[in-house]
């Protein structure tokens, strides 16, 4: 495995081993499976479930939630933690399904570098652009592994000519397919003149690699079918002619991706991916914060939540609140400052994730991600410091695009359901809209999976069947100003007019004529489709 050295010297050297990373995807690209095969190789788990198969088996260790494990999706994004050659690798899983992307976006605001999983058939997917836009909105560096080369796949030249033009960033080849589908053999590393063989037999098993001095080795002849061998050394010299070579400063700048293929199903590729995150993603970045940035070798640690987990275990009622570090050297038992509220928190049962599983964490870095249990006090945006009142910013809320009214089974649970709207809603997975006219709640979500385990949530969570009814609102925008038109405003539009879970004033619409009039009507008034998780 490669090693390669900080390029930030003033980094303590645990700080400088850390790669914080997500993993995106359209769905069915084969993220959960990657996931598990990362986690095999660091020595997390001994044996990786199939994504597919049946019963147990199909009980990925990335997806916890019950709904997950039922459908073979991702729904919520999950942390994990080991370590692979000289590197802490902290992996963010996040859902591929277009309904969950705001779970997506806020993940991405908590790691340093992206894996962009596409499928060999199928190439540049539309949940694909969309994810690989919100990585270019932060500059993240992203790094492709094109999976399911073992079955029929696309041209390469192909597959890196989609990329560059949908996605407009440079590709660059670290490794090079031999066959494809039933004639895959393997792949040619690049960076290190090796030849890969897959091992059809044991899945989870790699053939040794073959040094090779060029492709003129005589030694490729000996594992590489002559009529694929001609073709390799074909496309292998058109590719150094056509595609840029690989340089890491571009890479680091999110202007080049380099691309591996495999087949994570077979764990081929996935050790030569893993290297390369050691040595091309980049070490814990500062963190955009106000008023100023936090720099992750500061002594003084800070962090802020990304993600917020109810219920992970279902035999305790349990709230998690994920944590990226932003800087310093954190300790068990540690008092930090809750920005928003001023008060002050003794972290005394931090944890780190595997999946479901979790352990106390004793000590974690900059660049970490750990769980603080919670009953409640810790939100999305929330920043933690030694002190200081900083607050790290850009974790977005974005307006729903569906809006449904909710009411309990039982109408004497109206309080229950109450409980657990507003909980949801501090989780991030809905938004929660009380109406200032009429009783009852609107609840509002980016996709209509969502409303489903919702209600599967509720029902499993607090004993407590719900149903959803059409309502009569079809978007919900924030709406912002000074006080005085605020009010003026809200006065004159009570019709239209909720709070959500944290009291700030909405503005409920049917029709894209309500916000034209607003515009025209209202011109000190500012409706919002976003607004920034924190106060």
């Amino acid at each position: 495995m490669l090693d390669a050295p900080s390029n930030r010297p003033d980094l303590p050297a645990e700080i400088a081993r850390r790669r914080t990373f997500a993993i995106i995807s359209h769905p069915d690209a084969g993220k959960t499976t990657l996931t598990e095969k990362f986690l095999l190789y660091g020595g997390a788990i001994q044996m990786a479930g199939q994504v597919r198969a049946k019963g147990e088996a199909r009980r990925t260790r990335s997806d916890f939630m019950k709904m997950e494990q039922d459908r073979g999706i991702s729904v919520s994004a999950s942390a994990m933690s080991f370590d692979y050659g000289n590197f802490r690798y902290n992996l963010v899983d996040t859902p591929g399904h277009s309904d969950f992307s705001e779970d997506t976006y806020r993940t991405l605001t908590a790691v340093d570098a992206a894996i962009m999983v596409i499928d060999g058939a199928k190439g540049v997917e539309s949940q694909t652009q969309k994810l690989f836009e919100v990585c270019r909105l932060r500059d993240l560096p992203i790094l492709t592994f094109c999976n399911k080369m073992d079955r029929e796949a696309r041209d390469t030249f192909e597959i890196i000519d989609e990329i560059q033009e949908n996605l407009a960033i440079d590709v660059t080849p670290a490794s090079w397919p031999i066959g494809m589908g039933q004639d895959f053999v393997g792949c040619y590393d690049l960076l290190r003149d090796r030849l890969e063989l897959m091992d059809r037999a044991d899945r989870n098993k790699v053939a040794d690699s073959i040094k090779i001095e060029g492709l003129d080795d005589p030694k490729l002849a000996e594992h590489v079918p002559d009529h694929l061998l001609e073709q390799l050394k074909e496309e292998i010299e058109m590719a150094r002619e056509l595609l840029p070579r690989l340089d890491p400063q571009a890479v680091a700048e999110g202007h080049m991706t380099p691309i591996w293929f495999g087949s994570a199903i077979n764990s081929f590729g996935v050790r030569e991916l893993m290297d390369g995150i050691g040595n091309l993603a980049p070490e814990p970045q500062p963190a955009r914060a106000e008023p100023r940035q936090i720099a992750p070798e500061e002594k003084k640690v800070s962090g802020f939540v990304f993600k917020v987990q109810a219920n992970m275990d279902p035999k305790h009622r349990d709230r998690v609140a994920f944590v990226r570090l932003s800087s310093g050297h954190f300790e068990r038992g540690m008092k930090l400052t809750h920005v928003r509220s001023k008060k002050a928190m003794t972290i005394s049962a931090p944890v780190l994730f595997l999946a479901s599983d979790r352990e106390l964490a004793e000590e974690a870095w900059a660049g970490d991600i750990i769980g603080i249990p919670n009953h409640g006090q810790l939100r999305i945006g929330d920043t933690l410091t030694e002190g200081e009142a900083l607050r790290v910013t850009g974790i977005p809320s974005f307006a729903p695009e569906l809006l449904q009214g909710v009411r309990a089974g039982d109408p004497m649970k109206a309080k229950h359901l109450e409980k657990a709207l507003f909980q949801f809603a501090e989780e991030g997975a809905a938004k929660v809209f009380k109406p200032n006219i009429g009783s009852g709640y609107i609840v509002g979500v980016v996709g209509a999976l969502q409303f489903e385990v919702l209600g599967a949530r509720i029902e499993q969570e607090y004993g407590l069947p719900v149903r959803f009814e059409p309502s009569q609102f079809t978007s919900a925008r924030w709406v912002h100003g000074d006080k005085a038109a605020v009010e003026k405003f809200v006065n004159a539009n009570k019709q239209h007019i909720a709070h959500d879970n944290d009291g700030d004033v909405v503005y409920m619409t049917r029709l894209q004529w309500d916000i034209d009039r607003v515009a025209r009507d209202y011109p000190d008034i500012t409706l919002s489709a976003t607004k920034e998780m924190m106060v």
